[in-house]
């Protein structure tokens, strides 16, 4: 064996004598392989990832330049089997420079083979004493190549690197496999050639394990692609699924919903979500979207609908309250205070019944019937401030005449009191109303000058004088007028205060009449 030239020959196998043809030691040139120019050590299987299988025209076979290519085929830019560069003797592998076998871009769904656990060629595979590389099968030792200078153990670590290219095609197909990455048939067909190209590979290493993997692979890949179609029919489901939930809830909404804002910025959610969901067939899909639009549909309709008879009822409420605007104002010029401020509280209680028409249209509204009442009670508050004032002079009027009466002394001229407190008496029942508050009083004052005139004779002896049948049952019906008027204030009722009142003022006219008359007698 020569030192200082390698050359690195794979042998012409006849697998059916095992023979051999080796070039002669001799056969050296200027393109011979050196150690420093032969293969590159091989990575392990753990430094190969799988691409995304997804992507348009790319394979990890495709991306490995180191990868086996099937039988026959010739890697690109490699030459044909059999074919030596110029210089080179026939039967010379030349291993290409610069070649990282195995090498892909990884891809982020797909895991990363296992490493494989790096064995000792020498285990597998040795050379002899004039070059020739072997490796050992089950069927006995087979010659691989020829190794011409150089440690023997460099020559089997060579082979033994071709020997790890394999393995790690071998691991990433079952990975891909495993993962159910690309197409099922593709995967199947590259393990049937990789099982029937390893058991007569150029390397050294376990041959028969390696493609007993690659036949297991032949025989699992139609399990992995059943697996792989029912992954995909169970996402498809998933996906249909979804969109059928979204479908029923629009339907549901376009039943059901009256939140119209909220269920119309739903079923615009819904849109957008719907376009998120993929992975269904055109048709599914497409009858999908039918109900979906449907119901969207509908929805819109009755909203529609909705609205149109608001915008009705609206018009309906709108020329309701112009009737009764129209009737305010009519009553607006009355003086007859008593039933005008009735017919105006029926007036309010009718407006109040009539539905709105809008914040806008219902406050202009409002504005004008409020305008109108408000020119009644205005001048209603107006005229009863003028007979208020008159009612004050008259009250004034009557003190004065009580005052004068309360000085007349019938113990010293009992005859002369009693014709000045009659003219006084005339005088007091020709003025008119006074306020109600103060009418119990006066009356009360005016009844004790009479009883003392009354008594003057009987000053010595104390008398009582029972009541007339007549004033105590006037008096009766004016308490009890006066707690109809406490409730009806206390209930607010505008109109029972209003009749309690003109009651309450009879009854206390009735009770003076009474009281005046049973006192002349």
């Amino acid at each position: 064996m020569r030192r200082g030239t390698l050359r690195c020959v794979s042998s012409t196998e006849n697998p059916g004598d095992g023979s051999q043809q080796v070039p002669p030691p001799e056969t050296t040139g200027p393109d011979a392989v050196t150690p420093e120019a032969g293969t590159p050590a091989a990575p392990t299987p753990a430094a190969a990832a799988l691409t995304d299988p997804t992507a348009t025209g790319s394979t990890p076979e495709e991306a490995a330049p180191g990868a086996a290519a099937p039988e026959g085929a010739a890697p690109e830019g490699a030459a044909p089997e059999g074919a030596a560069p110029e210089g080179a003797a026939p039967g010379e592998a030349v291993v290409p420079e610069s070649v990282t076998p195995g090498a892909v871009a990884p891809a982020e769904s797909a895991p990363a083979p296992v490493a494989e656990a790096v064995s000792d060629p020498a285990q597998w595979g040795r050379v002899d004493e004039d070059g020739t590389v072997y490796v050992r099968t089950a069927d006995g030792e087979r010659a691989v190549g020829s190794w011409q200078a150089g440690d023997p153990a460099a020559g089997l670590a060579h082979f033994a690197r071709r020997y790890d290219d394999l393995a790690t095609e071998v691991s990433l197909l079952e990975a891909r496999l495993k993962a159910h990455t690309g197409n099922p048939n593709e995967l199947k067909a590259k393990a049937q050639a990789l099982a029937e190209t390893i058991p007569a590979a150029t390397a050294v290493g376990d041959l028969d394990g390696l493609a007993a993997r690659a036949r297991a692979m032949v025989g699992t890949a139609d399990s992995a692609a059943a697996e792989s179609r029912a992954e995909k029919a169970a996402a498809r489901a998933a996906q249909i699924a979804r969109k059928e939930a979204l479908a029923a809830e629009a339907e549901q909404i376009a039943a059901e919903s009256t939140s119209w804002k909220a269920a119309g910025d739903r079923l615009k959610a819904i849109v957008e979500e719907w376009k998120t969901i993929r992975g269904i067939d055109r048709k599914t899909d497409e009858a999908l979207w039918t109900r979906f639009a449907a119901a969207r549909d509908a929805f819109g309709r009755r909203r529609g609908a909705h609205f149109a008879a608001l915008d009705a009822q609206k018009g309906e409420a709108r020329a309701a309250k112009q009737e009764l605007i129209a009737e305010a104002q009519r009553l607006a010029t009355s003086t007859d205070w008593g039933p005008t401020s009735a017919a105006m509280r029926s007036l309010m209680d009718r407006w109040k019944a009539v539905p709105r028409t809008g914040r806008d249209g219902d406050d202009d509204l409002w504005k004008q019937f409020r305008a109108a009442q408000d020119v009644f009670f205005t001048a209603r508050a107006e005229s009863d401030k003028v007979r208020n004032s008159e009612q004050l002079a008259n009250q004034q009027a009557k003190e004065e005449l009580l005052a004068e009466a309360e000085k007349l002394d019938p113990s010293t001229d009992l005859r002369g009191a009693q014709a000045a407190l009659r003219r006084i008496q005339e005088r007091y029942d020709a003025i008119g109303h006074v306020p109600r508050g103060a009418m119990r009083s006066l009356e009360d004052r005016m009844q004790a000058v009479e009883q003392k005139v009354r008594g003057a004779s009987d000053a010595g002896r104390v008398r009582t004088a029972p009541e007339n049948p007549m004033v105590a049952s006037m008096r009766a019906a004016v308490t009890k007028a006066e707690e109809q008027l406490a409730k009806a204030e206390a209930a607010g009722n505008a109109r029972r205060i209003e009749e309690a009142r003109a009651n309450l003022e009879t009854r206390r006219e009735w009770l003076a009449e009474a009281e005046k008359t049973a006192s002349r007698r």
